[in-house]
């Protein structure tokens, strides 16, 4: 009999068929999907591992060209002394010099009228620049925990400015001065006073004869690469600063060393030598200046050129360097051998490294290493040996 209630729209019921992944669907699909985060996972450390290198690379090569940098503007300012010439390289002067230093000065003396005489003083000015592969004798003190592979450096100049001026340094009583004479019975004086160097207030005058000089800082600054940052131990070699200061005690020495760039391995210095004229003789200060013209004075025969001749000049602790060769210093090459601030893993340095003439390496150990170099001119010295 036929259901008269029947909806005449619906048909039978059906059962529905229920949709969703297997078993097998759900374990392949989970294990894609580990193996897609594994990739990514792994890209990422290899991405951070990079940018880890990158930065350690980008921070060894800055620290390294801020070395050259600061270095560079030292030695461009080395010999300068406020408008003075030792007479040695003052091409004015008719009469054979007499201030030709006769020995090394002492690079960690501290200011004594009775050590600093005048024959003392005339070797400070005329050898501005001084290289030691070894620490200085009398410095012990001072360069302590030097990296035995590098060089110490020692440039000496007056200040730029004027103490006591905006910008310069106070004109403290009891620091180290210079001035120079522009008073004509000074300069005329027998013997002769031309300059000042000491720490009393005022000692000449300008050409009025009755203005002070110009008084400025006497800098002695002395470069070396420790083998350690901040705590003695840390690994870190950093190249630190000593400077002759008046210390808390009242006297003038050089004192403790301070921190300037981490992370340089070695520094190595080379120097050019002025040793011949622009006519190819040897110079020679025990006689006046022979000008190959006298009437128009262009080329002294026997006077540097201001120009680097032969090989440039390492001084070594088996050869040091001389009086002759540092009093004729026009130029120096500068070798910086920065290092990494920490190792990288799985890396072996079995590289060898060429700063100048000597070669360094392999260090055998993770830290990743790069050589800068650059030629340095004593623009104060050249400058004063140039003619026309």
């Amino acid at each position: 009999m036929t259901n008269r209630f029947r909806h005449p729209r619906r048909g039978p019921r059906r059962r529905l068929a229920q949709a969703g992944f297997s078993l097998v669907e759900l374990m392949i699909a989970m294990t894609l999907s580990l193996l897609v985060l594994l990739a990514m996972i792994a890209l990422l450390i290899n991405i951070n591992r990079t940018n880890r290198e990158l930065d350690r690379h980008h921070s060894q090569i800055e620290n390294g060209r801020f070395v050259i940098q600061v270095l560079q503007g030292e030695l461009a300012e080395a010999g300068y002394w406020g408008g003075f010439v030792p007479q040695f390289e003052d091409l004015t002067l008719t009469a054979a010099p007499t201030d030709v230093p006769d020995a090394l000065p002492d690079v960690c003396a501290s200011y004594l009228a009775t050590t600093w005489t005048a024959a003392y003083q005339k070797r400070l000015l005329a050898i501005p620049v001084q290289v030691f592969a070894d620490v200085p004798d009398g410095c012990a003190d001072v360069v302590k925990d030097k990296v035995p592979q590098s060089d110490v450096l020692v440039v000496r100049r007056v200040a730029s400015c004027v103490a006591g001026d905006p910008g310069c340094d106070p004109d403290t009583p009891g620091n180290l001065f210079f001035q120079v004479a522009d008073c004509a019975t000074e300069v005329r004086a027998v013997p002769p006073t031309p300059y000042a160097l000491g720490t009393a207030t005022v000692t000449l005058h300008r050409k009025d004869c009755t203005t002070p000089a110009a008084k400025r800082r006497f800098l002695s600054h002395l470069y070396y690469v420790r083998n350690y940052a901040q705590t003695s131990g840390d690994g870190i070699p950093t190249l630190v600063r000593s400077e002759l200061q008046r210390s808390p005690s009242g006297d003038v020495v050089v004192l403790p060393a301070v921190v300037l760039v981490e992370g340089v391995d070695t520094m190595l210095f080379e120097l050019g030598i002025d040793r011949l004229s622009d006519a190819g003789t040897v110079v020679d200060y025990t006689q006046p200046i022979a000008w190959a013209d006298a009437t128009t004075q262009i080329s002294p025969t026997n006077r540097g050129d201001g120009v680097a001749d032969g090989a440039p000049v390492r001084c070594t602790s088996a050869v040091p360097c001389t009086v002759d060769q540092l009093m004729n210093v026009v130029a120096v090459k500068l070798h910086v051998l920065a290092r990494s601030s920490t190792t990288t893993p799985g890396y072996r340095d079995t590289k060898t490294y060429q700063l100048g003439s000597t070669r360094l390496g392999p260090f055998n150990d993770g830290f990743q290493r790069h050589v800068l170099s650059t030629s340095a001119r004593l623009t104060n010295i050249a400058g004063r040996r140039e003619t026309p």
